[in-house]
């Protein structure tokens, strides 16, 4: 089995429904985000994926969320942006995109960072 990972980051703001604390209101992170992504197969080329595809893949998805209040997109309109939540979508949204490439690829896990000191990993099991 063969793992790759790249990184990424995007800002963006958001408030916690129903939180009971100062994260409630609105405010915002500069999150930083890790995808790692595996497959028991090589290419043609001896690769899994081109980091190049892969990053591009990983950008288009983090396009979506980058400057914007995540309350108002589709996706957090019921589930609170969390960085929980986040993860679970990057980890959907660019699994729905390498899965139309090749079926050997799949995410493995998703760190998102939403600060220097607080980190949450998604990670699907088999």
């Amino acid at each position: 089995m063969f793992e790759l990972t790249i990184h990424t980051s995007f800002a963006g703001a958001h408030s916690l429904r129903d939180y009971p604390g100062k994260c409630r209101q609105l405010h915002g992170h500069n999150w930083r985000v890790a995808v790692t992504v595996c497959g028991k197969k090589l290419n043609s080329l001896g690769m899994v994926i081109d980091f190049a595809y892969l990053k591009r893949e990983l950008n288009q998805v983090i396009e979506t969320l980058d400057h914007q209040y995540l309350n108002e997109l589709a996706a957090f309109t019921s589930a609170n942006p969390t960085s929980e939540n986040i993860a679970v979508y990057i980890c959907n949204e660019l699994q729905a995109k390498l899965k139309s490439i090749d079926a050997n690829i799949r995410v493995s896990k998703v760190t998102v960072w939403e600060s220097d000191t607080a980190a949450v990993t998604y990670y699907q099991e088999e």
